[in-house]
């Protein structure tokens, strides 16, 4: 949507040549009342959209640290319902964009209009399903635009042509570039197959461009920085709450590690223009 949160967030952040940090948290890790403190604490350090995690049972996009995440989310009783609940509670306090990222199944069960209207309601801006095919997502789409939600689609290095473009048509806010064929995770570096999706996305939007999977501390930020228009991070996100829920260190270990990831990621435009 044109005038979406995510959408103005990203015109003002290209304004300024200033890449996004987009920060992934699974909702309910360790409780939802935890996660509007960490969202919170992602927000103070630099993040600037966050992706709020629908936790499911069988999250086949995401390596260990997110699937043990949702677990640890499940066993403590979140569900769609008090995610939501969970993104109202941060929109009451905050103006950060919210995406909710989810799996098809707890979508579709729950209904897709009336998702996209609580969705609405809740201050959600958008929506990305990582397993919904994107040649058969028109009435998905058309649900959650009459709600003037945005809708994220993802593209991979082994994305064809024909793919790319649907992803181009379908998306709006930004789209959401997997820079490795797999599952999410930690990686030693950014995977070489990153710009080559980018330039070829590029051919298919205007829309801006944000690159996931395996980016975990600033120099990998750096370097993403440079190809794209966001960063997104989430197992390192993940990693951290597993380590230090329940404790006082939570919050501002989450904290650092944004300004960290937000701070690399400037690096790159800082150098581009040196």
């Amino acid at each position: 949507m044109a005038n979406s949160r995510i959408a103005r967030r990203f015109a003002e952040l290209r304004a300024k040549n200033e890449p996004a940090l987009v920060a992934y948290v699974t909702a309910g890790d360790p409780t939802l009342d935890a996660t509007v403190g960490i969202v919170a604490a992602l927000e103070r350090g630099g993040a600037d959209v966050i992706e709020l995690g629908v936790p499911f049972s069988d999250p086949i996009a995401d390596g260990p640290v997110i699937m043990k995440g949702a677990e640890r989310a499940l066993a403590a009783g979140a569900s769609l319902r008090g995610v939501l609940d969970c993104a109202a509670r941060i929109r009451a306090v905050s103006d950060i964009p919210i995406l909710l990222f989810s799996y098809l199944n707890p979508l579709m069960r729950y209904g897709f209009a009336k998702l996209a209207a609580d969705a609405h309601a809740a201050g959600v801006d958008g929506v990305l399903m990582t397993d919904v095919s994107v040649e058969e997502a028109e009435p998905y789409v058309a649900s959650m635009r009459d709600a003037g939600l945005d809708t994220v689609f993802l593209a991979a290095p082994t994305s064809t042509p024909e793919r790319l473009a649907l992803v181009g048509r379908f998306s709006s806010g930004f789209v959401y570039l997997v820079s490795r064929t797999g599952v999410t995770g930690v990686r030693d570096q950014v995977s070489s197959q990153a710009l080559p999706l980018v330039e070829r996305m590029r051919e298919h939007t205007s829309l801006p461009l944000a690159v996931g999977f395996g980016i975990a501390k600033a120099a990998d930020a750096e370097a993403v920085g440079r190809l794209a228009d966001g960063v997104v991070v989430g197992s390192a996100f993940v990693k951290l709450i597993e380590a230090h829920a329940g404790t006082p260190e939570l919050e501002p270990r989450i904290e650092a590690l944004a300004r960290e990831l937000k701070n690399g990621a400037m690096r790159s435009r800082m150098t581009a223009q040196a």
